[in-house]
């Protein structure tokens, strides 16, 4: 017989039915919205509390600067990534694209250099987005295929070797300021605020996410599925294309070297922002967060000297989570 107090035993039913309404109301939460905000939070609070300088505008600004080549092959890479695709080329074509923008800027001045280099992404996401939607090669195959040609163009138009002499008036676009704000960061805000109008209010956008959706639906219900994702692959080139512009000007050169391992980042950014690798979940939001937790992460272990190599691995588990999180709460539904 039981020697606990008649109070005790009445009490428990209700402690277990009051654990029970916090969990229902913690998994009634909306952790799509709210989790990767809290997540910023939680990781801008720790890091401010072991080193007081991260939290310095100089190091802000420095973080918003670092992170815009980032986020702008993000954006393109979002598009790849919502139409059911990917795009691997895009890290290559940054060095593509810098080659070709120095090159061009000797030739043709300064605004000149700037459009063969936003150009030559765009070119590059053609010929992707053609032997993807007309060819029917696999969007991997096919992107890999041009990560390694558009390196090896890069590696041969500059012989391996930097271009310099660029005009002075060219590092404005990588380390100038528009007020208080850097220019790369502007470049970037004003991107992504593009890109989501594009997702979010036009007609190609509807269909990106169609295709990914279910592209035989796509096509069934009328789109144009070879047109548009054509013109996918040429958005994420075009953004490319400007990436690498930005970058050049940072290093105020061509270099073939630019960009390695950066479609990694880009695609990480879209997955750990909630986006699905199979195609129609996600979005320029989504993707923004992505971009700002790998940026603070990276920015947060320097601040603390953490190696840039336990930074891979932080970054590789971090990308597991997330899909493993995403599939758990599919499982769930």
């Amino acid at each position: 017989m039981s020697n606990a107090p008649a109070g005790d035993i009445a009490t428990q039913p209700a402690a277990a039915t009051h654990s029970h309404r916090f969990v229902v109301m913690l998994r009634r939460l909306p952790w799509g919205r709210i989790g990767m905000p809290l997540v910023l939070i939680a990781m801008a609070v720790f890091f401010g509390t072991i080193n007081p300088n991260f939290w310095s505008v100089t190091n802000l600004t420095n973080v918003s600067r670092q992170i815009s080549v980032l986020a702008l092959i993000s954006i393109g890479q979002t598009f790849a990534i919502l139409s059911a695709g990917i795009d691997l080329s895009v890290g290559s074509l940054l060095a593509l694209v810098s080659v070709a923008c120095a090159q061009g800027m000797l030739e043709f001045g300064l605004v000149g250099g700037i459009v063969v280099g936003v150009l030559a992404g765009c070119l590059a996401g053609l010929v992707n987005g053609i032997l993807i939607a007309k060819a029917r090669i696999p969007a991997f195959i096919a992107t890999l295929g041009m990560l390694v040609a558009a390196r090896g163009l890069a590696l041969t138009l500059s012989g391996g070797l930097p271009i310099a002499g660029l005009p002075h008036e060219f590092l404005f676009i990588g380390a100038g300021y528009l007020g208080p704000f850097p220019v790369p960061s502007v470049i970037a805000a004003v991107a992504f605020v593009v890109a989501y109008v594009l997702l979010s209010r036009t007609r190609f956008g509807r269909y990106v996410y169609a295709m990914g959706s279910n592209e035989e639906a796509a096509v069934l219900s009328g789109i144009n599925v070879v047109k548009y994702k054509i013109m996918v692959y040429v958005v994420s080139g075009l953004f490319a294309g400007i990436a690498g512009v930005v970058l050049t000007s940072r290093v105020i050169s061509g270099q073939p070297t630019l960009g390695e391992v950066q479609e990694l980042y880009s695609i990480a950014a879209v997955v750990i922002g909630g986006g699905k690798i199979t195609g129609g979940v996600g979005g320029i939001g989504r993707t923004l967060m992505g971009v700002l937790v790998l940026g603070m992460l990276s920015n947060g272990l320097n601040l603390i000297q953490v190696s840039s190599y336990v930074q891979n691995i932080v970054v590789g588990a971090i990308i597991i989570i997330a899909v493993y999180i995403d599939l758990a709460r599919e499982r769930r539904r």
